[in-house]
């Protein structure tokens, strides 16, 4: 499928890495955060790619776009995060085209997520394609994918129970730390950041436990009592970390930090301590579980464990994927009517060149000529001549390209906005 908004020969692609092939330090390696993704944004537009989408979360780093080659795409991952390219060829992927949409529609719809059923990737997805939209990086074919896995998503999500259960790892965070800390509503719960999984497990964290204990630190203190406003939580300074630490029966990190910002120089426990890191890059120094009573568990672990859900969510992914079959195709038919619609248009512009040069020699031969009704019988012949045509091109066992190319030569006609 080649974009008929640019060049001739670019390709849809979508590049990145996941968790299926890429650990947590691998990954925090090429997360983007805002400004990285900003940068990379308008680094695409100087190089002349016209449409595209990124998006970075805490389980891949993804491009979704345009170009005559895929490294175009890889390079702008790789030089606008700590990533090379040499660790990329190691764990990332390159899908082409059919591919590309059909992966785009998996991730969106949580059938790809490490923790199957997740829909928080598609807000993802949508506000990456705002911010592209934006900066005049998304066309038509875009916009009109991304919708089409908005909607497959939403329906996913509304006729199966595909997200019942834990569906996300901040939920998976609340759900380990029932399972392991006795009497956690009594237990004193700090919360380190305030990005969507931070908030989230926040959430679910006062939700679940009833606790009245809970601690919340970011770097910025407004984040944080706008959050710790609609929850009833005390904040505590950014100063005031390495105290409340020691105070801390379970600490919760979620910052969006490239670096880690705990490790055991800090920490002068008198206590056991857990410590849940559900950043990407990590956060938590791996030298904290030198220290007697530290537990140190990272998201990933925590995407691994299942839940009694699991088996029943698994069920339903037949009925999930034949939702996104059917939308899917819906977009492919669309793509493809999209691209032979100028070839269609030439055809009918020029039969009816044919039709008014024939009509008017043969009115100036024929005595008593009736010119109106030749005019409608000509231009019902045009109609099932272009709508033969038309028929062709939508036909799945159909080379479009060869044919509308044919179309073209034997008619003698240029369709030059494809």
């Amino acid at each position: 499928m080649e974009n008929n908004n640019t060049s001739k020969h670019q390709y849809f692609y979508s590049v990145g890495l996941s968790y299926k092939k890429a650990d947590a330090e691998i990954r925090g390696k090429f997360s983007l955060d805002a400004a990285a993704k900003l940068r990379l944004l308008e680094q695409a537009k100087n190089e002349g790619i016209e449409s595209l989408i990124v998006t970075s979360t805490c389980n891949r780093t993804e491009i979704y776009g345009f170009a005559e080659h895929p490294f175009q795409l890889i390079k702008l991952i790789c030089e606008n995060s700590q990533g090379s390219v040499e660790s990329f060829q190691k764990v990332g992927f390159v899908y082409k085209n059919q591919e590309a949409i059909g992966h785009m529609f998996r991730v969106g719809t949580g059938l790809d997520s490490q923790i199957l059923g997740d829909f928080e990737i598609i807000a993802q997805i949508r506000n990456s394609f705002s911010q592209s939209k934006s900066l005049g990086l998304a066309n038509t074919f875009m916009e009109r994918l991304v919708n089409a896995v908005i909607q497959a998503s939403k329906k996913i999500k509304t006729d199966t129970e595909i997200s019942s259960g834990a569906t996300s790892v901040s939920f998976a965070a609340v759900h380990y730390i029932f399972k392991n800390v006795e009497d956690i509503g009594n237990k004193n719960i700090l919360l380190f950041g305030t990005g969507k999984i931070g908030r989230n497990t926040c959430e679910n964290l006062v939700k679940h436990t009833k606790n009245e204990h809970i601690t919340l630190i970011n770097r910025t203190k407004e984040k944080a009592e706008k959050l710790a406003g609609k929850l009833n939580l005390i904040v505590k300074d950014y100063s005031e970390l390495h105290l409340e630490l020691q105070k801390a029966d379970v600490v919760v990190v979620a910052t969006g930090a490239q670096n880690p910002t705990i490790d055991k120089a800090i920490l002068n426990l008198k206590k056991p301590l857990l410590i849940l890191d559900l950043s990407i890059p990590k956060n938590v120094d791996k030298n904290v579980e030198e220290l007697e009573g530290v537990t140190l568990i990272h998201m990933d672990y925590l995407s691994q464990l299942t839940d009694e859900t699991l088996e029943n969510r698994k069920k339903h992914i037949p009925a999930a994927e034949a939702i996104i079959e059917e939308i899917k195709e819906e977009f492919i038919t669309w793509t493809k009517g999209r691209k032979f619609a100028p070839t269609i248009n030439a055809l009918k512009a020029k039969l009816n060149a044919i039709k008014t040069s024939e009509l008017d020699f043969q009115s100036r031969k024929i005595s008593n000529f009736n010119e109106e009704q030749a005019e409608i019988i000509s231009n019902r012949i045009i109609q099932k001549i272009t709508t033969h045509f038309a028929n062709h091109l939508k036909h799945d066992d159909t080379m479009v390209d060869e044919s509308i190319e044919w179309i073209e030569k034997v008619f003698k006609i240029g369709a030059t906005t494809k």
